[in-house]
């Protein structure tokens, strides 16, 4: 250790006290006290091989953690795998978050992983506040030199410190922190909302000096990214937070949050059709990434409500057109089918629509040759009609729907949600908003006075094709053999929906996906490897909807 630092062995122990270097010390408890690492061989000898041992795990967790105590980052580097980034980033880490004493406690080893504790005080001029987290590292052979190593990732310093430009900083903050309200002035917080943890950092980051307040001192993860909010993980001295009214409704906000925990991994979105006003958000497991805005994912049948909209807008088919809806299809040398391979002898566009039928939609448009639809008409639509495909500035940070241009097999893949197209549930919730509006209204989160930003536009449906499209969607939500008809029971009218789900390469069940409005309120939901849109999205979008 470096000039000021002593080691001894106190009560069985292990303790480090590395005077002057800010750290007062290291405890390691659960047997990390020793064990014979070494594998220096004979000379000529090959490196050692095989799975690291329980006492190389020990000793080099207990080398590895010493050197971090004390205040060793080159030391602490080399008993890494990749000493090149663990270093700086160690010597960062102690610099940035202006730590004046800590004690590292390991826990029991599980394998080749090492849990452990920090507890730590932090000082920034004259104010000093505890600070205490938990962290793991693992222990690997190193592929060239045979010692055991730990695995380098930032995030054995701190769990939220995520890539290698990010970094832990102490100090005045840069921006007043916010005290976001709903629509009707309540308040949001992360605790008991936990979905809008990333949305409240960004609305922070975007808008705490335009909100007003001052700001107070707080350590933070500073994430080096443009497009990731800094993470607040302590206050030390408060500010006086500035007020910024979002158009989240806190009922709802409140049923979103609670219908996503019935599954593994869920999202949802509510907008309301009439303004654009992003009503409620909410993702399972609530992350640092808020799927249901930034998710790029296909869409699967839902898409059938853009597809629709373009078969009438080119007059290949009317809600009481006659098509043909068999148990297959094969389209530009691929084959497609329908759900247990079902088929509709002769029935309407608005049966294929509220039964989700494949072959329909694939069919009518390729049949319809003598009125060429060119590859690019299914984005013009989407683009031109649904705002899809342009650029949302909601007020935090979302991602654009796309439905690029395709070719070969993906061009009747994508009449059906496949093929190249992405969007998140927010783009899908905006389909069903746009139809029940009867045109497209960007949704926001923030008022767009706030910034002065500058929202997507599209043409107004067409009276024909909106009529259309709310009489397919009613059909699908209302008729016994609707494939929403369970989900959407008991909801009130006006209402419509759209089933979907979407196969993903790889993936033995595909996605459930549901969009739907009832009253002023849309929403979608996509279930990952939820199975049919009415057994897992249904009910998700069914809950959030009756809270509006």
């Amino acid at each position: 250790m470096r000039s000021g630092a002593k080691t001894a062995i106190v009560g069985g122990v292990f303790l480090v006290v590395a005077g002057g270097v800010g750290y007062g010390g290291l405890n390691l408890y659960n047997g990390i006290t020793g064990g014979d690492t070494s594998t220096k061989t004979n000379s000529g000898s090959a490196p050692k091989t095989g799975p690291v041992t329980g006492d190389e795990v020990t000793t080099t967790a207990k080398d590895f953690l010493a050197a971090w105590a004390a205040g060793e980052p080159e030391k602490a580097g080399q008993l890494t795998n990749d000493p090149v980034s663990a270093g700086p980033a160690v010597a960062a880490y102690r610099d940035g978050a202006s730590i004046s004493e800590a004690v590292i406690t390991p826990g029991t080893p599980v394998g080749a992983k090492v849990p452990f504790t920090v507890k730590a005080t932090i000082t920034y001029k004259d104010v000093s506040k505890p600070w205490s987290y938990a962290s793991e590292l693992t222990v690997v052979r190193g592929q060239t030199t045979g010692r055991p190593l730990v695995k380098w990732a930032p995030s054995v310093l701190h769990p939220k410190l995520l890539t290698a430009e990010a970094t832990v900083r102490t100090g005045v903050a840069k921006t007043a922190s916010v005290k976001a309200v709903d629509r009707n002035g309540k308040e949001l917080t992360a605790e008991k909302y936990p979905s809008l943890r990333p949305v409240l950092a960004t609305l922070r980051e975007r808008y705490g000096a335009k909100a007003g307040g001052a700001t107070g001192i707080e350590t933070w993860i500073e994430s080096g990214s443009e497009s990731v909010p800094d993470t607040t993980l302590l206050v030390l001295a408060k500010g006086k937070p500035g007020t910024l009214r979002t158009t989240i409704d806190a009922g709802v906000q409140a049923a979103a949050e609670k219908a996503v925990k019935a599954f593994g991994k869920a999202s949802v979105a509510a907008i309301e059709p009439s303004t654009g006003a992003i009503r409620a958000v909410a993702n399972h497991p609530a992350t640092e990434f808020n799927t249901a805005f930034q998710g790029a994912q296909a869409p699967g049948s839902t898409m059938k409500i853009v597809t629709a909209a373009m078969m009438m807008e080119n007059g290949l088919a009317t809600p009481d057109s006659r098509v043909e809806c068999p148990s297959e299809v094969i389209s530009r040398s691929s084959t497609f089918e329908n759900l247990d391979r079902f088929s509709i002898p002769n029935g309407t566009l608005t049966e294929s629509f509220r039964r989700s039928c494949n072959t329909a939609f694939i069919k009518a448009i390729s049949v319809l040759s003598d009125r060429h639809i060119a590859d690019t008409e299914l984005g013009d639509t989407a683009r031109d009609s649904f705002g899809i495909g342009q650029s949302w500035a909601v007020g935090v940070t979302a991602a654009d729907g796309s439905v690029p241009e395709s070719a070969g097999s993906d061009t009747p893949a994508s009449y059906i949600g496949q093929g190249q197209i992405t969007m998140s549930a927010l783009n899908v919730a905006s389909l069903s908003a746009t139809v029940k509006n009867g045109g497209f209204l960007q949704p926001y989160l923030v008022a767009r006075e706030l910034d002065d930003r500058e929202f997507a536009k599209a043409e107004p449906l067409s009276r024909k094709v909106a009529s259309g499209l709310r009489k397919m969607m009613n059909a699908a939500a209302t008729a016994p053999d609707g494939t929403a008809l369970r989900a959407m029971s008991g909801l009130p009218f006006p209402k419509g929906a759209k089933t979907g789900s979407a196969e993903v390469d790889g993936q033995a069940t595909s996605n459930s996906w549901f969009t739907g409005y009832s009253g002023d309120l849309a929403a979608a939901a996509v279930v990952q490897s939820g199975g049919h849109g009415s057994d897992a999205a249904g009910p998700v979008v069914a809950r959030v909807l009756k809270a509006g």
